[in-house]
């Protein structure tokens, strides 16, 4: 039985992905940083499926932190056959000019730093066993920039640099490397980007259908069960109604 490691379990994509998982027969390490949330999670995964579960609760954007949780795995979890770099945000929806600091180090030390520091630590392991999957979750701002995304986008572009150097520099370790790029879906990410003014969050979805963390989990699950000679590099889905990162098409009421 395969074991995976999903960070940023406790919502949104990174909930659906973990129980889609435990539905394929992967054991699961589980992080984030509510502790409530991850006992809840746990419970779940462990009454609907015959899957051991490990819940770490720890912020990744520290790599003391990130370094003691990997180090506390007990002998059965130590390998790790896929990796789900999910956890991640937006901060802010400002002009560059009017943006503040303390989200540009927010978006940059969970979305980059953090994304490093546990992929940093996974790698050894994938290397030694001379196999593995790393599944980075991106977005499409990591191709396109639009008005008022200025940091995040450039968090997301850094996390499709990374990806694909990882894919080079992993690839003769049998190691595969794929992202998941994602147009609007509509999880925490809104009301979490706007400090939780839900009436802004809702504005962003209104007039269309936007994607749901299923749509993600049902990309991840075609990426990891394809055949072993496969590699899915990276998908990218917008809902039907956006165009690309800044044009979409509403309905009018």
């Amino acid at each position: 039985m395969k074991t995976a490691l999903v960070t940023g379990a406790t919502s949104g994509f990174g909930r659906s992905i973990a129980l889609r998982l435990a539905r394929l027969g992967y054991n699961l390490i589980i992080t984030g940083r509510r502790v409530e949330r991850l006992e809840i999670l746990t419970k779940e995964l462990q009454d609907n499926n015959s899957i051991k579960v490990l819940p770490l609760c720890f912020d990744i954007r520290s790599n003391d932190t990130c370094t003691k949780a990997i180090q506390s795995l007990p002998a059965d979890f130590k390998q790790i056959d896929l990796l789900i770099n999910n956890a991640g945000l937006a901060a802010g929806a400002s002009p560059f000019q009017d943006s503040d600091l303390a989200d540009f180090d927010q978006m940059i030390d969970t979305n980059v730093k953090g994304l490093l520091y546990i992929t940093k630590l996974i790698v050894p392991g994938m290397i030694q066993q001379k196999s593995g999957h790393i599944i980075n979750l991106s977005s499409i701002a990591c191709i396109e920039v639009y008005p008022s995304g200025n940091v995040y986008c450039a968090t997301k572009h850094a996390v499709n640099a990374i990806t694909k150097g990882l894919r080079i520099d992993l690839v003769k370790y049998g190691i595969k490397v794929s992202s998941v790029s994602p147009g609007m879906a509509e999880t925490e990410f809104s009301t979490i980007r706007y400090h939780g003014n839900e009436e802004k969050a809702k504005a962003v979805y209104a007039g269309l259908t936007p994607l749901n963390a299923e749509d993600i989990a049902d990309a991840v699950e075609f990426i990891v069960t394809r055949p072993a000679h496969v590699s899915i590099n990276d998908i990218q889905i917008n809902p039907s109604q956006q165009a690309n990162t800044y044009i979409a098409h509403r309905n009018t009421i």
